[in-house]
């Protein structure tokens, strides 16, 4: 039996901004036995010898813990923008996100008047077991008062948080029946789902939308998309925009749920040359049926991976615009101090042949300028101002022309919409929209009791009241925007964000789908002699 290694492929970019910078990451195995590797040598030695002489000799107190990160952050910037340093103090968050659960009590909050008040409790968290409410305000945890505080996220979540099986006893106090009670709750993992949605886009059509590529996601995509094939679904919409990646491992299984048996589904390629091929199995689960995998700007890494797979294979329809370009695999080694390294240690090519990466060897501050560059040229608003190299083109089996370098290009372009369209999705990823959202509920909740999922999907409408106190809402904050100009795009928002705090995130996905240009694009080649660009 062939035991794989974990590797990391992912994060890069947010919006507009630079990197996150994740990983591809796994245990600590090479080729060479530990004392052939970690032997020692001159250049070890000086750095040693360095931070001995700053620690024993020189005139004042230094904390050479920060001199050292320093020095390891400078050393792997001299490397790729993808190999990064993650410090002790991090390591379990990032460890809780890419395992894709964490040991609590399971809600998510909003600090409303400096009281904690649930806005949804995790589907099969111990909160919802044990009957927590959206609008609950939790005063107490223990004996440690939680209101009138000021606290910050992070301090609130640490103090939620603890060791499987520990209790806590929460004092709630509950608006909609005016009584303050104790809870006792047992903590207990709660997921961290990768699968922000999914739904049924039309009679015969499913739609996932998937976040990050973490130890739990093939999990939670197989059950996703096991109900959608029991809801009759038979084509399937993968939306990877905005993913910046994860494990390698698992996007290779969820590649494989499209490939027949044998398809190549990448290639790695290390320092030595070696070469490591992964072909499809016979598991797949979703062969020879139509897929639609939308991606963007920050599609990247695993995310391409799927992405590469497929349109290499001649196997469904790429959608949207062209990803991040990020062809290199990292693995995490611990380094003995609880920090770790997420190093690059290979390259990966699509199966036929491609090289996604773009150039980095002019450092990681150029390496971003290329990327915000796609910007200025044109490329997310029109195909023809993509460009491409002719000493970097492939053809797929079919004779399909591909590119490599710099991303997954799409079968199908959709372009980017405009400054104010965008800048609204931006105030729905910052929050904006669920904030008012969960001030509006706070002050009538009761208003909304009688709605069901399927009344409030078909009957409910944002209206004009609600619309001018969203404008009031965002005057606290500066915001400048042609509102009425975009009162309808708004009022979805607005209605979606209402949806996701008294339903689902599923029917906030549902009801957005319903004006998003990608979705839009494909429901419309999948109409009876419809033909793709």
């Amino acid at each position: 039996m062939k035991v794989k290694k974990s590797y990391f492929i992912g994060p890069t970019v947010v919006a507009f901004a630079l990197a996150l910078g994740i990983f591809v990451g796994g245990k600590l195995h090479f080729d060479d036995n530990p004392e052939k590797l970690f032997t020692t040598n001159s250049k070890k030695d000086k750095l040693n010898r360095l931070i001995d002489y700053i620690d024993y000799e020189y005139v004042d107190e230094v904390d050479t813990d920060s001199i050292v990160d320093v020095t390891v952050n400078n050393i792997l910037d001299k490397l790729d923008p993808h190999s990064v340093y993650i410090p002790k103090d991090e390591m379990e968050r990032v460890s809780e996100n890419m395992k894709g659960d964490f040991v609590g009590i399971g809600i998510n909050f909003y600090m409303f008047r400096d009281t904690i008040t649930v806005t949804r409790t995790i589907k099969g968290g111990p909160s919802q077991r044990r009957g927590l409410r959206p609008g609950d305000k939790i005063l107490m945890a223990d004996q440690d008062t939680l209101y009138d505080l000021r606290l910050a996220n992070d301090e609130i979540v640490s103090r939620l948080k603890g060791q499987e099986g520990s209790e806590v006893v929460l004092t709630v106090y509950r608006k909609s029946e005016d009584r303050i009670f104790k809870m006792r709750l047992q903590r207990d993992h709660v997921p961290i789902r990768s699968i922000d949605a999914y739904y049924m886009l039309k009679p015969d059509m499913g739609y996932i939308r998937m976040n990050r590529f973490a130890e739990s996601t093939f999990d939670e995509f197989r059950e996703a998309l096991r109900d959608l094939k029991d809801d009759g679904a038979e084509k399937l919409v993968l939306d990877l925009r905005d993913n910046p990646g994860g494990y390698l491992n698992v996007a290779e299984d969820i590649a494989d749920v499209f490939l027949p048996k044998g398809q190549l589904i990448l290639f790695t390629k290390n320092k030595k040359g070696q070469i490591e091929k992964t072909f499809a199995t016979s598991k797949g689960g979703f062969e020879e049926k139509p897929v639609y995998v939308l991606i963007n700007e920050r599609s990247a890494s695993a995310s391409e991976i799927i992405a590469g797979a497929l349109q290499d294979n001649d196997v469904g329809t790429i959608v949207g615009r062209r990803s991040f370009g990020k062809g290199l695999v990292q693995r995490e080694m611990a380094l003995g101090d609880g920090s770790a390294v997420r190093l690059t240690v290979s390259r990966y090519y699509t199966p036929t042949g491609r090289s996604i990466q773009r150039e980095y060897q002019n450092g990681t501050q150029d390496y971003y300028h290329q990327y915000m560059q796609r910007y200025r040229n044109g490329e997310l608003e029109s195909a023809d101002s993509i460009r491409v190299a002719d000493s970097l083109k492939f053809t797929t089996p079919k004779g399909k022309v591909v590119y490599g370098g710099g991303g997954i290009i799409p079968d199908v372009f959709v372009p980017i919409g405009s400054n104010e369209e965008e800048a609204l999705a931006a105030m729905d990823a910052r929050g904006f929209f669920s904030s008012f959202g969960f001030e509006h509920l706070e002050e009538d909740r009761a208003r909304y009791a009688d709605y069901t999922e399927d009344d409030f999907r078909t009957a409910y409408r944002a209206d004009d009241i609600l619309f001018e106190r969203f404008i009031d809402f965002m005057d606290r904050y500066n915001f400048r925007l042609d509102y009425y100009r975009h009162q309808d795009l708004i009022k979805r928002y607005l209605k979606a964000a209402l949806a996701e705090q008294l339903f689902s995130p599923d029917l906030k996905a549902e009801i957005l789908g319903q004006a998003d240009p990608m979705l839009q694009r494909i429901l419309e080649m999948d109409q009876p002699g419809a033909e793709e660009e």
